[in-house]
């Protein structure tokens, strides 16, 4: 039975996401069309985007309130530029990539060289980016080019772009998470900074990269959502609160808000879909805008409360382990055929993340 309850606990997300669906399925029948299925994988590209970079952020056990304001920055400073410059269709999402970038650099270097808490930090840019976009814009709507707004409807191989591009942001991360040095350095400052500085870990470098990319797939983030949900048009209340969506995504596919856990597939793609598709179901119910936002709220609630669940399992599976290690230890150190000194070291392998 315990092991049951564990494995339903890890795949939470999962069963959520079954149970919503067809839960809305029953009440609508139109939910099963695979329109519908489209538009949400659509409509969660660019929060998914968000939701990757700040599961990387987590995973550091730090964390990014700015990103909703940075994709309003990015967005605003993107759609100047290309009404001044002329440049190919195929260099605005590399403008808005690297745009994104440098304002992550800049919550980098603050967490990293200036060793201000990261909470701090992005509250404070939460704030300012919101304002330098308003300075920027005159806090006027900033319109893109039929050009750009055009790629939104574009498929490549019958797949919507939108979907692509969150598709393969997903595959690249999923992959450095788990198969590069920089995955696991990310883990293990989660875990406990002060350990991985002593195994080699340079921390501070880790910290700075980890919130470039946040900030660049924020850039990302604000091209797919200028293409698919703002259609174009960039109003001075784009992005305001989807960095909680984000937030909850990552949180509710497993990633903990402690840092050291963590996954990107299918951790916070699921948790993305699922947010999505409340969404979804909550406005084919026909549900009041307000009550949305109250399920919104409670979404982020049982994300942390997972969280925190999940957490106490794995340290209460950790003690076992510890001392189920211990056990065994002395009664191999008790027993004549052993052949162990007491000066033997026994490894305890650490639970499975």
């Amino acid at each position: 039975m315990a092991r049951i309850k564990d494995i339903a606990l890890q795949n939470v997300p999962v069963i959520l996401l079954v149970v919503v669906f067809l839960a809305f399925a029953i009440v609508d029948p139109r939910f099963l069309s695979g329109d519908t299925i489209t538009l949400i994988l659509r409509q969660s590209a660019y929060v998914g985007i968000l939701a990757v970079g700040m599961t990387l952020v987590l995973m550091t056990a730090g964390i990014d309130l700015a990103v909703g304001s940075l994709l309003y920055l990015t967005a605003v400073v993107v759609g100047q530029i290309v009404h001044t410059v002329a440049m190919p269709i195929f260099v605005v999402p590399l403008l808005a990539i690297g745009i994104g970038a440098v304002f992550g650099a800049f919550n980098g270097f603050a967490v990293s060289v200036l060793k201000i808490i990261p909470f701090i930090v992005t509250l404070a840019m939460l704030t300012a980016f919101r304002g330098l976009g308003y300075g920027v814009s005159d806090s006027r709507e900033v319109n893109y080019p039929d050009a750009v707004t055009a790629l939104g409807a574009q498929n490549v191989l019958g797949i919507p772009l939108p979907i692509v591009i969150f598709a393969l942001v997903v595959l690249l991360a999923h992959a450095t998470v788990t198969r590069t040095p920089f995955g696991r350095q990310l883990l293990a400052t989660g875990e406990d900074k002060a350990a991985a500085a002593r195994a080699g870990v340079r921390v501070g470098r880790v910290q700075f990269f980890v919130y470039t990319i946040s900030g660049a797939l924020v850039g990302l983030a604000s091209f797919v959502a200028v293409i698919q949900q703002f259609s174009g048009t960039v109003t001075p209340a784009a992005g305001k609160g989807i960095e909680f969506d984000a937030i909850a995504a990552a949180v509710l596919g497993g990633t903990s808000l402690f840092g050291g856990r963590g996954s990107v597939f299918p951790g916070t793609v699921v948790g993305t879909l699922l947010i999505q598709l409340v969404n979804t179901g909550l406005g084919f119910v026909r549900v009041d805008l307000y009550l949305t936002q109250m399920v919104q709220a409670g979404i982020i609630l049982l994300a942390v409360f997972i969280d925190s669940v999940r957490t106490g399992r794995l340290e209460k599976l950790r003690r076992t382990v510890i001392t189920s290690g211990r056990a065994d230890s002395s009664d191999s150190d008790s027993s004549p055929d052993s052949g162990s000194g007491p000066g033997l070291a026994v490894h305890i392998p650490a639970p499975s993340r």
